[in-house]
């Protein structure tokens, strides 16, 4: 895996609330329940979401987290660098110091190629277009093969 499974259920976590929340707080224990993801993980996990700007949090029976920016204006990438850092779109995959065009290690040509492209789509897919897509294709997006475990958008009513 390329992401950590911290950043994955984060970002999972993310775009469930950008395809629940329509703006409200959306309470922590009900997204852990969906996503099947332990409770007092994903709390800290998105505590780390909190800290970047991505997501606000309520305390209180009525609390939760929210969006504390539009989905449009919250990117794939935004969402990487505030969990697993910017390394993966700089960094040699072998993790040797110093890899580049003057010393690359045996995969540089390959990775630097790869590495360029995903930041590109990281930083070009926004949280608004992962929820959408989520709700349209009724995507998983958890292990769990259960009905909670899809997206589902709240759309209001015309």
């Amino acid at each position: 895996m390329i992401l950590s499974k911290s950043c994955i259920y984060a970002i999972q976590a993310a775009i469930h609330v950008a395809a629940e929340g329509g703006g409200s707080y959306v309470p922590i224990n009900k997204i852990a329940d969906r996503l099947d993801i332990s409770f007092h993980f994903l709390t800290k996990v998105l505590q780390q979401f909190t800290s970047a700007g991505i997501l606000i949090s309520y305390r209180g029976p009525k609390g939760g987290v929210a969006l504390a920016l539009p989905a449009d204006k919250i990117s794939l990438y935004d969402l990487i660098a505030a969990i697993d850092g910017t390394d993966i779109f700089t960094e040699c995959m072998l993790g040797l110091p110093g890899c580049g065009h003057a010393e690359p290690c045996p995969a540089h040509d390959h990775w630097v190629e790869v590495r360029l492209r995903f930041a590109g789509i990281a930083k070009s897919v926004t949280l608004s277009d992962m929820a959408t897509k989520a709700g349209e294709l009724n995507v998983r997006l958890s292990k769990s093969s259960g009905s909670s475990a899809f997206a589902t958008i709240v759309r209001p009513t015309a």
